[in-house]
């Protein structure tokens, strides 16, 4: 007892000093969905601190701004929307949970699931992948999909990513092929995120 609520307090003050710097200058491949995902944002609010509008097209080299800008006046945020609702989850791939969330520093933000070399990853409920790519080192390959307004998935470290962005994928479809996180070793790194802030995935899935 007095062990996990140790491991609790380490892994929520590591979230607290997780350090985030001022700026991010736009590299090829990048998306305000993987900025956002990257340094734990809402993709909304990055749109609206740069002037975005709906943040469809940020061109390279551009500077974007990763917080409010401090003093003057602050840009129009956009009206407050209700919640959307969460979708009806699946599990994105067969396999136990090797890594939970918050164990380690390698699944502060989601968590690992054992598999082998090839097998499929699905989508865990309908949208639209709005990021496939390897821009983020510490992902892999990586495959982000919009369900809603709220809620986002990522699955990181394929070896082969069977959709790409724009693309509208339903439940249960394959749209990637698990790969290695290390030589040997094949997991996905998955997460689920609500307005940006990473949530236990395993909270969420149904029972298996």
């Amino acid at each position: 007892m007095v062990l996990g609520a140790t491991l609790f307090a380490i892994t929520a003050c590591n979230r607290a000093l997780r350090w985030t710097p001022d700026t991010h200058t736009v590299k090829p491949g990048d998306t305000l969905y993987s900025i956002a995902l990257k340094y734990g944002l809402d993709y909304r609010e990055l749109a609206t601190w740069n002037r975005l509008g709906d943040g469809a097209y940020i061109r390279q080299g551009q500077v974007l701004r990763l917080r409010p800008a401090p003093g003057g006046r602050q840009p129009t945020r956009p009206a407050p929307r209700p919640a959307a609702p969460a979708p009806e989850w699946r599990w994105p791939t067969a396999g136990p949970v090797v890594l939970a969330y918050g164990a380690s520093p390698k699944t502060q933000s989601g968590v690992r699931i054992s598999g082998a070399e090839g097998q499929p990853v699905v989508a865990v409920a309908k949208g639209q992948v709005v990021y496939a790519g390897d821009g983020l080192p510490s992902y892999g390959l990586l495959l982000i999909i919009k369900h809603n307004a709220t809620w986002l998935s990522a699955y990181g470290f394929n070896s082969r990513l069977r959709v790409g962005e724009g693309e509208r994928v339903i439940a249960g479809q394959t749209v990637a092929e698990m790969g290695p996180t290390r030589p040997g070793q094949y997991q996905l790194h998955f997460e689920i995120r609500r307005n940006g802030q990473p949530v236990d995935p395993v909270g969420l899935l149904p029972p298996r």
